[in-house]
């Protein structure tokens, strides 16, 4: 089973978006994919309540009262939403039961220094040490034709954590969340390009 984390101590960084569109893609792959969501928001199940019948379904991973549940036997694939400020005990009883951690950052200066602890404590936990667990970053609404995006790899390279792709900002995202779909339910034609941002990340999670 593959059991992906992630997280960012920064609200609003786009770990919804990351957490739905992976689990719809596993989805459409025919694997059995669970949904958990730590968030008192709890975004990405409401985003579930709206998913069409017709798509792949996606079960919904209910998390214990002590939130280090593990997934479901049986599932495949288990994908794990968090909320803003997840770290300390919680994130290292988490680390204990996953295999990837994605960190959906956004390229501005606040958001930058807003992760630099984050980064700092989670190369200090066992797990992230004997690489037990990977870790990779995907930048989020990064527009490629501004140099927005060139102070990310090097911030990431002071934590040895690579950036594993960028994710476009499109209003493409908003029509399709708010309707419990991601861009991999519709049609290839439409999300080419968007397909291809993704692919680098998906290549990471199945190396392993």
């Amino acid at each position: 089973m593959r059991k992906i984390l992630i997280v960012n101590p920064k609200g609003g960084s786009g770990k919804s978006t990351l957490s739905t569109h992976l689990a719809s893609w596993f989805a459409w792959q025919e694997a059995k994919v669970m949904l958990g969501d730590l968030d008192k928001q709890h975004s990405s199940h409401h985003w579930l309540d709206l998913r069409p019948a017709h798509l792949p379904q996606i079960a919904r991973w209910e998390i214990g009262d002590d939130h280090i549940a593990r997934p479901p036997k049986g599932s495949q694939v288990a994908v794990l939403d968090t909320p803003a400020g997840f770290s300390g005990n919680k994130l290292k009883k988490v680390l204990k039961i996953v295999d990837h951690v994605i960190v959906p950052i956004q390229p501005s200066a606040f958001d930058l220094w807003a992760c630099a602890d984050f980064f700092e404590e989670l190369a200090e936990t066992k797990a992230v040490r004997q690489e037990d667990v990977q870790v990779g970053a995907v930048g989020m609404r990064v527009n490629a034709r501004t140099q927005a995006a060139n102070p990310l790899p090097e911030f990431l390279r002071k934590y040895d954590i690579p950036l594993l792709t960028c994710v476009r900002d499109t209003q493409l995202y908003n029509q399709t969340i708010q309707r419990g779909m991601s861009i991999f339910d519709l049609p290839h034609s439409k999300t080419q390009r968007d397909r291809a941002e993704w692919q680098a990340l998906i290549d990471w999670v199945l190396k392993r």
